[in-house]
Parts: structure tokens; C-alpha cells; sequence
């Protein structure tokens, strides 16, 4: 018993047979909430109207922000909105598509008459009433919507159905038509607009160009017309580099040429510049000169024919010389007439495109003006082919963003309410409000209520379980099967004593109720059927109830001994219960309420200790009572009842924790009031005390054993080695 009260709690787990358990003990409950909810739900759903159910289908396609394209655009593609069918869904149950549904239908008079009494309502109150009576539903996947109405008559539920499917259509195609119409009224507006700067913008011009003498003859140029044209300023450049090139060329030739001797002049000038009357009077030089040359071999240098050659001979130099002379002359003139008609030429190009920059400069104001009416012009012309395309697109026929897949068709059974889905609904519930219930009820119930819980919470053991319903033994016979539990109960009080000698004992509890007189009566028989002298002391002095159970008197007893107005034999008395004797608690003057703790009373209980084998001792509550918390510390040892399912713990655990206070010795604790049946947690004892062994030993007539001996120490041992 002391390893037991050492040992540390445990973490408390349920196990499937615990919330069995639960289920059992609170099927009351269970089996009332799931009846009630059934029953509910059934009556509800026969009470109900019958509703019909129709469905129109339609598929939605998204708009644009613009019906209008841009110009020279197409038209742009739709991205993807997630929100778009929950928009849609937004605007067929807003007042622009209902509105009309209402108003067309004249479902205001209609149902005022037939749901309120014949009051007429108001928008507001009929879109509401026909919110509660339709459900938009998105078929998966796709551009599909369901429209579904109920209504108690089938006609009126489709009627209504395809109304709202229609007027939602009508909406958006008034809608779409509305935006194109209102692109293109825009598209008109600035048409007249342009126009009207174009006028301005035209006569602006006209009067840049007088006041700026712009010459402007081609009409569709937006820029001055150049002196030179392209072709010209090309022609003029590649002229020029040519020219260059020859000038620099013929001046490279006659640098080189000044620079030589005359004689080497002679000689290199008609290579670099051919001259047929220099190349005649050079070969007419040559042989005259060979001719020289034969004649000095022949004649005398003062010869005639000697003579007349060599003026022959000077005659031609001169000539060559002069020749000469004239070529380098005309080369030089040819240079310089390179490079004049080179400088013309660029002066002339140079000149034009100065004109052409200053033309530009001075007629700039005409030309940003022309420039811009022109592009007003081109817009102008494009804006109004747009407008002719979008009046001509308006009026041909087009695929509709709202299509009506399906009709909504009367329906040809109701669909509201669903009497197997409600009652099947209405059975499940109730059964999970019933189990639910039960469980928050036992999760609030911290009464004690299983052998191993005790254990935890008080750490003590468990002496022995009391069944339900059990009442006092000689009544009921002293081989009652309930008799069986409380030999339990006595086996193991005899092997929790650590000395023979203590044998006084208090059964308490903490609270009024819990069957600790019925167990000290019961306790006491059972000690005296074995043989033991035995005497139950009724110390409850304020509510005295074991006189009852053993139909004595009241009229002397413990008090009348106390207040020392009779002697012990006086106050003792014999019960029907061989063994057996009683001290009933005696009347209490209102003057003497502690008179367990006097010392009259220690006395009383060492000298009674002598006379008997054990004494029983009834006491009051604990918990609100002094006298309990008394008698708990002059007797040997106590026993602590505690009601199944009656108090909570911590109540109990109160108790436990005064008796140890004052120093009692607890060596158990006691169940009560156990109904076994329903908890498989004692469900064994059922078996042990109910069943056919207990029954087959009585039948076996044993031998009663000596007194002191415990006549059922053998069929108990089990059970007492499980604390």
C-alpha cells in the first residue's frame, strides 16, 4: 500500500472501451436528444411545403470595357477574370435584372396577394422573397450557368426561371449596344471637333504663306521644294571630286616638271604631256646632230656644210626651247582653269544649298502649320472611315454574349422538401447531438467514476465496489450475491492492517448520501457472520439512521454514555445478527455538540476495544462536520466511502486530506453505488459476484472456520492482490 501511494500519477488516456463506457452510462441522454431531434426533423419535413424546381441554362461570355475598337485595331481579346461568373452572379440578383423580372411579372401584386394577405409589397421585399426562392449554381469547367427557381406551382417555378434568364440577356445586350452607341457618339464628337481645327488650321496656313512669300507649288509637300535636288547634289559631288582629282593630279605633274633642267625638261615633258610638234623638232634635233656628228669625221669645222648644220642644229634648240617654253605655259593655264571651274563649282553648290536653308528657315512657321494640318487631315480621313465601319458593324448580326442553352421546363415531381434526406439528416444529427452531448456532459462530470482514476486522484487503493442498489444484508438474506462484495471489502481491510491490535474503524465520506451508514451496518454483518465479535457504534449524532436499519431503539446510547447518565452495558444492544451488537447514537442536547472529543469518549473507545473483536463506527459528513474529523483521529483505522457519479473529485479529495490532517489512518477507499451493468469497468466483479462460482461454493456447505479465522480469505485473494 505504501509503494501505491508513492507512486507518481499518471497521464490519464482514453481507450476505446472508455468512451464505450461514456456511450453506455449516457445512453439515456443519447437515445432522448437522437428521439427528439428524429422526430423533429420528420414532423418538420412532413409539414413543409412541397416546392417544384425549374432550370434555365445559359452561357455568358465576358464584355470589353469598349464596344469600340481603335483605329486601324482589332478587336481586343477578353483576359481571363476569376471573378467574372461571381460578378454575373452579383448582377442577376441586383435590381437592374430582378427589377424587371418583378416589374414584368407584376410579382408585387402577385404576391402580395397570394403570400401576405392580399398587401401590396414593395420592390425591395419582393427581390428578397425571390432571392430566398432561386439559386445560381456555375456548371464546372465551363461558360454556364444555372438558373434554378422553386416554387409550389410547377408552371409558375419555370415561368419565373426563363423570365430571369431573358431579362438578365436583354440586360446585357442593351448593355453592349449601349457602349458601342455611346464609342461611337464619342467617335462623332471629335470628327466634328477635327473639322472644325482643320478649317482653322487651313486658314492659318494660307496666311503663313503670304505673309511669308513661301513659294509652295506642290500642295502634298510638307517641306520647301530644294533648289538642288537629290540627283543634282550627287551629280555636283561626283563632279567635284573628280574635278579635284584631275586638278591635283595636273598639279603634281607640273610641280615636278618646274623643277628639271631644260635639257631633262626635253626629255621627260613628252612623256608626261605628249606634244607631236615637240616630238618632230626633237627627232629633227637628233639627226641633225648625227649628221654633225659625220660631217666633223669629213670636213674641217669651218666648212660650209659643217656651218650650215649647226645653225641647223641651233635653230631647233631655239625652237624646242620655245616649244617648251609654250607646253609648261600651257600646262600652267590648264591648272589654273581646273581650279577655277573647280571653285565654280562648289561656290554654285554652296550658293543653292544657302538659298535652300535660308528658303527653310524663313518659311518654317508654314511648314510645322502645313505639316500639322496635314496629319489632322489623314486622322481626320481615318476617323471617319471608323465611324462608318462601327455604324455598319452595329447593325449586322452578331454572336450574342448571353445565349439560353435550355429552357426551363416544368418539373414533374417536387424537390422540396426531400423526405428520406431530411430524416436520414435528422437521424444522423440527432445522433451526433445525443453522443455529443453525453460526452460534454461527462467531460464536465469530474465525479469519481473508475478504479484506476481513484487511484490516480487520491492515491490510495481501492478496498473494495460496492453494486448498485444494495440494501441492508439481513433483509436481503446473509448469502445475497451482494453479500459477496462487502466479504471483499472485509478480506482486504483484514490484510491492510499492519497490527491485530487495531481494530477500531470509522467509515466516512464527504458528502451527505454516499452509503457509508448501509456499508458500516452491511461491513459489521459481515464480520459477525464470520464469527467475530462484533459492535457498530452509530456516532452521527445529528442524523442518527442506523437504529432504523436495524429496528432498535433510539433512546439510549452513545450521548446518554458520554454525558455519563448510563453505563456501557446499559447503552449496548443486541441485534437479530448472531455476533453483533449496537450502540445507537442516543439523544443530543443542543448543549453537548463536541462530545466525541472528550475525553470520556477516548476512554469509552480503549475499554470497548477489549470487549470486541472490531468496532464499527458511523459518522456525519466530513466536509462541513467536526465530529467525522474527530473520530477519524481517535480510531485505528478509516475508511473512506465515496458515491459513484456523485460528487466531484476534488470534493472527495477534500476529505482525504482532512483525515490525514488530523492523523488518521486511511487504509482505503470504499465505491459506491456501482452500477455494473452499464460500466464495463467493474464489469468483472458483476461476473465474480453474480456468477455461478459464488453460488457453487455455498451449494459446497463448507465448514465455518474458527473465530478470528477469514472464512472467505481463499475466494478473495484475487481480487485483493489487483490494489
Amino acid at each position: 500500500m505504501d509503494s501505491l501511494q508513492n507512486q507518481p500519477q499518471q497521464e490519464t488516456r482514453l481507450h476505446f472501451l472508455d468512451y464505450w463506457r461514456i456511450i453506455r452510462i449516457r445512453k439515456a441522454i443519447i437515445i432522448t436528444v437522437f428521439l427528439i431531434t428524429a422526430i423533429v426533423a420528420t414532423a418538420v419535413t412532413f409539414l413543409l411545403p412541397e416546392s417544384y424546381a425549374s432550370t434555365a441554362r445559359i452561357r455568358i461570355e465576358p464584355d470589353t470595357i469598349s464596344d469600340i475598337r481603335g483605329v486601324g485595331d482589332v478587336m481586343p481579346y477578353a483576359a481571363y477574370d476569376p471573378y467574372f461568373i461571381q460578378t454575373e452572379f452579383e448582377i442577376i440578383q441586383d435590381r437592374v435584372v430582378l427589377g424587371k423580372v418583378i416589374e414584368s411579372l407584376n410579382l408585387n401584386e402577385v404576391w402580395g396577394k397570394k403570400y401576405f394577405g392580399g398587401e401590396m409589397l414593395k420592390t425591395p421585399e419582393t427581390m428578397e422573397f425571390l432571392k430566398k426562392r432561386m439559386s445560381l449554381m456555375p456548371v464546372r469547367n465551363t461558360k454556364l450557368i444555372e438558373i434554378t427557381v422553386y416554387s409550389e406551382d410547377k408552371n409558375d417555378a419555370a415561368r419565373l426561371a426563363n423570365t430571369i434568364a431573358e431579362t438578365y440577356r436583354d440586360y446585357r445586350l442593351h448593355l453592349r449596344r449601349q457602349l458601342s452607341l455611346n464609342g461611337i457618339k464619342v467617335l462623332e464628337d471629335r470628327f466634328q471637333s477635327d473639322g472644325e481645327q482643320i478649317e482653322a488650321i487651313q486658314i492659318k496656313v494660307d496666311t503663313l504663306r503670304k505673309e511669308l512669300g513661301v513659294n509652295d507649288s506642290d500642295p502634298n509637300s510638307m517641306l520647301p521644294t530644294p533648289t538642288l535636288s537629290q540627283e543634282q547634289v550627287r551629280n555636283y559631288n561626283a563632279m567635284r571630286l573628280e574635278g579635284e582629282t584631275h586638278y591635283m593630279k595636273l598639279e603634281k605633274e607640273v610641280t615636278q616638271l618646274q623643277v628639271l633642267s631644260p635639257d631633262k625638261m626635253r626629255d621627260v615633258l613628252p612623256t608626261l604631256a605628249p606634244d607631236p610638234a615637240l616630238s618632230e623638232l626633237l627627232n629633227k634635233l637628233h639627226e641633225s646632230e648625227q649628221t654633225f656628228v659625220t660631217l666633223t669625221n669629213d670636213y674641217s669645222p669651218a666648212d660650209l656644210h659643217i656651218t650650215r648644220i649647226q645653225s641647223m642644229i641651233d635653230e631647233l634648240n631655239h625652237q624646242i626651247d620655245a616649244r617648251v617654253a609654250g607646253i609648261m605655259a600651257g600646262l600652267e593655264n590648264q591648272v589654273q582653269s581646273e581650279k577655277a571651274a573647280l571653285d565654280a563649282l562648289t561656290a554654285s553648290v554652296e550658293t543653292a544649298k544657302d538659298k535652300d536653308q535660308t528658303d527653310f528657315t524663313k518659311g518654317q512657321p508654314y511648314w510645322l502649320v502645313k505639316r500639322e494640318l496635314g496629319e489632322k487631315i489623314e486622322f481626320h480621313r481615318l476617323l471617319g472611315v471608323k465611324i462608318a465601319q462601327e455604324k455598319l458593324d452595329l447593325e449586322i448580326p452578331k454572336t450574342s454574349i448571353v445565349e439560353i442553352t435550355g429552357q426551363a421546363e416544368p418539373g414533374d415531381r417536387p424537390v422540396k422538401p426531400n423526405k428520406t434526406l431530411n430524416i436520414v439528416l435528422g437521424v444522423i444529427i440527432g445522433l451526433i447531438m445525443g453522443v455529443g452531448l453525453a460526452f460534454f456532459i461527462e467531460y464536465l462530470d469530474t465525479s469519481v467514476k473508475t478504479i484506476d482514476e481513484v487511484e490516480r486522484a487520491f492515491q490510495s487503493p481501492v478496498l473494495g465496489v460496492i453494486p448498485q442498489n444494495v440494501g441492508y444484508l439481513v433483509d436481503e438474506g446473509l448469502e445475497s450475491p451482494h453479500a459477496e462484495a462487502y466479504r471483499v471489502l472485509r478480506t482486504n481491510i483484514l490484510f491492510s492492517r499492519k497490527d491485530e491490535k487495531l481494530n477500531t474503524v470509522v467509515v466516512v465520506s464527504a458528502g451527505a448520501g454516499e452509503g457509508k451508514s448501509i456499508t458500516v451496518v452491511n461491513l459489521a454483518t459481515v464480520f459477525a457472520q464470520a464469527g467475530q465479535r462484533i459492535l457498530v457504534v452509530d456516532s452521527d449524532l445529528r442524523r442518527p439512521t442506523l437504529h432504523k436499519l436495524l429496528h432498535v431503539s433510539n433512546n439510549i446510547g452513545l450521548t446518554n454514555y458520554l454525558l455519563k447518565q448510563n453505563q456501557l452495558e446499559e447503552v449496548i444492544q443486541t441485534t437479530g445478527v448472531p455476533m453483533l451488537d449496537f450502540m445507537a447514537s442516543g439523544k443530543l442536547p443542543s448543549t453537548s455538540m463536541s462530545i466525541l472529543g472528550s475525553a470520556q469518549m477516548k476512554e469509552m473507545v480503549a475499554e470497548l476495544k477489549q470487549r470486541y473483536d472490531f468496532i464499527f463506527f458511523d459518522s456525519p459528513p466530513i466536509l462541513g462536520v467536526s465530529d467525522a474529523s474527530v473520530l477519524a483521529s481517535e480510531v485505528d483505522m478509516v475508511i473512506q466511502v465515496i458515491q459513484y457519479r456523485r460528487y466531484p473529485q476534488p470534493m472527495s479529495i477534500r476529505a482525504k486530506q482532512l483525515i490525514e490532517k488530523v492523523g488518521g489512518n486511511l487504509i482505503g477507499i470504499l465505491l459506491n453505488n456501482i452500477n455494473m451493468s452499464q460500466d464495463e469497468s467493474y464489469y468483472y466483479y458483476t461476473g465474480y459476484y453474480h456468477g455461478n462460482y459464488y453460488y457453487t461454493r455455498n451449494e459446497d456447505a463448507l465448514e465455518t472456520p474458527a473465530k478470528g479465522k477469514d472464512p472467505d480469505d481463499t475466494d478473495t485473494i484475487g481480487i485483493k492482490q489487483k490494489y
